[in-house]
């Protein structure tokens, strides 16, 4: 990008920002560092103070949930809503007796006004686990060991937003979100362990329009890239671009489709709706039921792990339980294991390997395959291209049968070349099918999908997915 008229060209770093630049990045990371340090002192001693009021027969874990995020809301490549949160969670789950009973609080970071609160608490969690029922399948409070993981990034300056986001995008009908900041996740028990995970990171989740039409767009990460951004930015101007295209009328039936990654991250993504579960499993509702008892396995083309090294979430459960940095979950095409909490470990007398007490995925990790992003239309030939997917849901689990919706910029394709955008269609696949005889190639690319909830908190977790090549995939609507 040229310089402004009237006003001298900047320095440029090696990262590719200017020195002005660099330095109040530079400066927003010296705010996140203390950020990060003052919210590690006060959980520590507030857990100190806990722990020591603890009665004889008591256990108590504890888990921490912060945050320091700037929200910028665009609409027509303007800033519509901005805001900064600064939010602590304090929750305790107090054992005693054969009862648990857990409660939570948000923080003031006033050590002598939230000691005092949590005190009371405790006291309260106390008072109502004496009427419960004793749990059978309560989990002991064990000393799992300790970690400290922190990933530092590069992010931009509060300031600098909304120049770098609407900058490359004049001229769009621009709308999304963009959030931005530090996410801490902590936990200690009376029984000595102590985990810590910290994470700088941002995303920007965007559309642009053209009238009615519209084309997604998302970018996220730790470092902050000028470059990388615009390049983003312009592969959704093209897909926008291709939408002006004179509309095809697709029947349905059965084509041969390309999922790009972030529609490959929807399909895969309903895995986490108890497909991956042992409880599931064991309650006969797991959509993976087939899979799991060896009667059908998918494509062999298809591995997948739980990848707690794309630094997506802390691999400490709210128990404390350390996952191992990779855990593979389907080997090609073959199940290799579930993911079991230890609660359904108790109960049905299984292994845990570290899951949370929902059983679903939290980093998962689709691996590429080795069809080039250059070959993807010409592999295609005749068919769909969907970018993205959504309402999707189970239709039939016993068969692992989804359905939903394309969306946002979707093509039909022929010899090798996109012809025209498509009207939405209503899809409906078994996971057994299309991840399994129908899949063709996976692409050698892989995009991350973070989590991009905002639900009282900004979510942590995600997927890595390549692009899908499927033949046959099933158009009903």
């Amino acid at each position: 990008m040229s310089a402004a008229p009237g006003r001298p060209k900047q320095a440029r770093t090696p990262s590719g920002g200017s020195e002005d630049t660099q330095c109040r990045a530079w400066g927003h990371q010296n705010t996140a560092h203390d950020f990060i340090n003052r919210v590690h002192a006060h959980f520590d001693q507030l857990c100190d103070h806990l722990l020591g009021q603890l009665r004889s027969g008591e256990e108590l874990t504890l888990n921490l949930t912060a945050e320091e995020t700037l929200f910028v809301r665009f609409n027509g490549n303007r800033v519509r809503q901005n805001t900064d949160v600064t939010q602590k969670s304090l929750s305790l789950r107090l054992q005693a007796q054969g009862r648990s009973m857990e409660k939570s609080r948000t923080l003031s970071g006033n050590f002598d006004a939230d000691q005092a609160a949590t005190a009371r608490l405790l006291e309260h969690c106390r008072r109502e686990a004496l009427v419960l029922p004793i749990d059978p399948n309560q989990v002991p409070i064990q000393n799992n060991g300790a970690s400290s993981e922190e990933f530092r990034g590069a992010l931009l300056a509060p300031e600098q937003v909304v120049a770098q986001v609407v900058g490359p995008a004049q001229g769009c009908d621009l709308a999304g979100l963009y959030a931005g900041g530090t996410v801490i996740r902590a936990n200690r028990n009376s029984k000595g362990q102590s985990h810590w995970f910290a994470t700088e990171t941002f995303f920007l989740d965007y559309s642009i329009y053209n009238g009615p039409q519209a084309a997604k767009g998302s970018y996220a990460g730790s470092h902050w890239n000028a470059g990388e951004w615009a390049a983003n930015l312009a592969r959704t101007k093209a897909l926008l671009a291709l939408l002006s295209k004179p509309q095809q009328d697709v029947k349905p039936g059965a084509y041969r489709t390309y999922l790009a990654p972030r529609a490959m991250s929807d399909l895969v993504g309903m895995m986490g709706w108890n497909a991956l579960s042992a409880a599931a499993w064991k309650q006969g509702r797991s959509p993976f039921k087939k899979l799991a008892e060896k009667e059908l396995r998918l494509s062999p083309l298809l591995s997948i792990d739980e990848n707690f090294g794309l630094g997506l979430t802390p691999r400490f459960n709210n128990l404390g339980e350390v996952s191992a940095t990779t855990l593979p979950l389907i080997e090609a095409g073959e199940l290799q294991t579930l993911l079991v909490s230890s609660r359904t470990a108790k109960e049905y007398g299984l292994v845990t390997n570290g899951a949370a007490d929902g059983e679903s995925p939290r980093a998962l990790d689709v691996r590429p395959g080795s069809l080039q992003e250059a070959d993807i239309l010409q592999a295609l030939d005749t068919g769909l291209y969907l970018s993205n997917l959504h309402y999707l849901n189970w239709s039939d689990p016993v068969s692992a049968r989804v359905t939903g919706m394309t969306r946002y910029a979707c093509f039909w394709v022929e010899g090798g070349e996109i012809v025209g955008p498509i009207k939405d269609l209503r899809w409906d696949e078994s996971l057994y099918s299309a991840l399994g005889s129908k899949l063709m190639a996976l692409t050698a690319q892989a995009e991350i999908d973070p989590a991009v909830d905002t639900y009282f908190q900004r979510a942590l977790g995600g997927s890595r997915s390549p692009g899908a090549l499927i033949d046959g995939f099933t158009f009903t609507l």
